[in-house]
């Protein structure tokens, strides 16, 4: 994410635009030109309808992975690599879904909709287009993403009646008694049922293994999330934008119930190795009752939440010393768990607000952050399928320069709680170049603390403050900082975020396979992330741990991308796979 990149607004590019202006012919114009090109494969004449700032992101249509090309040389570079593998077709523009857009005075772009067919299947587009100084329009961004493959339409209905026949059958379906799976997915919560979902219209038969004892049970823990819809199946238009933990619990064992998923509750992975018998994996599962289920599949989807759940408490010396308890706030219940004790809070992110803080964090109140930050998936925004892929087709380093004046904009509105905070002692930044969470969370998925009232409990002193030193040690009574000072505590809870994601599979894997593994979360090079949706050893086709696949993220990640990863495994399965540029 180069330093220099800068905004398309109207004063870098010396141009202005008419009140009159012809939008959809402007697209038009522009479009017919772009769907020339692109179907004579003329990677020149793709570049001349560019700008030289331009963007362009695949999701798996051109690429078959996740890329951001930025500049034109880079984009020519791909262009004259994959155009020569793909034969592109039925160019339409969504004449819909054309609109010129004004996110600030300063800035205008014409953003639309498109569709394509590729050599394999259906894929979509979006485009936005600046004016140049000369009058002309050109691209800046550009997205283009696989959807569906040639060949395999969701299951047809079952138009004969079943004559009280359909618990039975479901019973034999979810114990694979007559059919093993094909795919095994280890976590049963939003990210392993999204892709099973997909999965089973894709026709592949899919087991989801969830280790608690009712679908949904990571959330019963938890307080409200956003933004929750998830595929085929969207929620009432009466139900809150932020949906209780409660309620989740009960819409996800719905889900899985509706769309007839395979899911075994209390059951166990306890190994994941090469296959012996013709697949790629063997995978062994234990049920409640500790008897022991074997299956050989070709794929095993990783679907255990940020950090598969496993907290990250810092290497303090002196814990055993510790007579008090220690946790981490991933297996914090209740406060009542807690009643007449000294409790000490250490981190200040989304897990809870820290008592003791180790460095600045960003803060933001939901109520003005929320509606700026995720307005097009707020109440009057267009439909979620359009809101999915207008949010996806702004690459992160976009993103990154849109979401500075965003962060401002929402601190301005914070103004009174972000002093309050600060007269407390408490240390604020505004995020990475002052662009807010959006790269905190892509980066370590931390250090950032979306505020629903614990803030306003620091600032009228109900939640005590300690952010003026670091912790040196822990004492048989408390905490040591390096200036002197001591803090008493019975329960110290650690609010320090999750340990690495591949913990969870090398606890699976043979350990001659864990160096194999790539980094799950964070951002490569181009600004997307490093494995997630995609398979964790790397993308070469003689990888070790090819059809090992990570799916996590929030619903509104899931219920995207969880169609991408369904679509490789289903391409692998066919035949039609492609090799993923490098």
């Amino acid at each position: 994410m180069a330093n220099q990149l800068a905004l398309p607004t109207l004063d870098n590019l010396r141009s202005s635009v008419s009140s009159d202006l012809n939008v959809q012919a402007v697209a038009d114009q522009w479009f017919s030109a772009f769907t020339e090109a692109m179907q004579s494969k003329n990677a020149s004449a793709v570049i001349d309808l560019l700008v030289d700032d331009v963007f362009w992101r695949d999701m798996l249509a051109l690429t078959w992975d996740f890329h951001t090309f930025q500049s034109t040389p880079s984009v020519k570079s791909f262009l004259t690599d994959q155009l020569p593998l793909f034969t592109l077709s039925s160019f339409k523009l969504r004449e819909d879904l054309v609109e010129l857009q004004r996110p600030y005075p300063d800035i205008a772009w014409i953003q639309a909709f498109f569709d394509f067919e590729t050599t394999v299947g259906i894929a979509s587009g979006v485009f936005r287009l600046v004016p140049l100084a000369d009058g002309s329009w050109k691209a800046h961004t550009i997205f283009t993403n696989l959807e569906n493959l040639d060949g395999f339409p969701r299951p047809r209905q079952d138009h004969q009646p079943n004559h009280g026949k359909w618990a039975a059958k479901r019973a034999r379906e979810i114990e694979c008694v007559d059919e093993e799976p094909s795919v095994v997915v280890i976590g049963g919560v939003q990210s392993g049922l999204n892709v099973a979902a997909w999965l089973k219209m894709l026709g592949m038969k899919t087991l989801v293994v969830e280790k608690n004892e009712r679908i949904g049970d990571n959330w019963r823990k938890r307080n409200a999330v956003l933004y929750d819809h998830m595929p085929y199946l969207p929620l009432p238009v009466s139900w809150p934008v932020f949906m209780p933990a409660l309620k989740l619990t009960d819409w996800l064992k719905s889900y899985a119930h509706s769309m007839e998923l395979d899911v075994w509750t209390s059951a166990t992975v306890m190994s994941v190795v090469p296959g012996t018998k013709g697949k790629k994996w063997t995978v062994t599962v234990q049920r409640a009752d500790k008897k022991e289920r074997i299956f050989e599949v070709n794929h095993v989807v990783f679907a255990l939440g940020f950090g598969s759940g496993m907290g990250r408490i810092p290497d303090i010396p002196g814990q055993d010393d510790f007579k008090g308890q220690i946790l981490h706030s991933s297996k914090h219940n209740l406060a009542s768990d807690h009643a007449g004790k000294k409790v000490v809070v250490v981190g200040a992110c989304t897990s809870d607000v820290t008592m003791v803080q180790r460095s600045p964090s960003y803060i933001m109140s939901t109520k003005e952050g929320m509606p700026r930050l995720m307005a097009i998936f707020w109440e009057g925004g267009p439909p979620t399928d359009v809101a999915d892929r207008v949010n996806a087709s702004y690459p992160n380093a976009l993103l990154k320069l849109v979401h500075k004046r965003v962060t401002k904009d929402i601190a301005d509105a914070d103004k009174e709680l972000l002093d309050g905070l600060r007269k407390r002692g408490f240390k604020t930044t505004l995020g990475d170049d002052d662009s807010g969470f959006l790269l905190m969370a892509w980066n370590k998925g931390g250090g950032y603390y979306l505020d629903v009232g614990a803030s306003q409990m620091i600032i009228d002193g109900k939640i005590k403050l300690k952010s003026d030193g670091p912790i040196s040690r822990f004492t048989q009574t408390g905490l040591l900082f390096e200036d002197g000072s001591t803090l008493d505590a019975d329960v110290v809870v650690f609010a320090t975020g999750y340990a690495d994601a591949r913990h969870a599979y090398r606890a699976l894997l043979p350990e001659s396979l864990h160096d194999k593994m790539y980094p799950i979360w964070g951002l490569d090079k181009e600004g997307e992330l490093n494995s997630v949706w995609r398979e964790v050893g790397g993308r070469s086709k003689d990888a070790e741990l090819n059809g090992i696949w990570c799916m996590m993220g929030n619903l509104a990640l899931c219920r995207f991308h969880s169609k991408h990863l369904a679509l490789q495994i289903k391409s692998y399965e066919e035949g039609i796979f492609g090799t993923r540029y490098q």
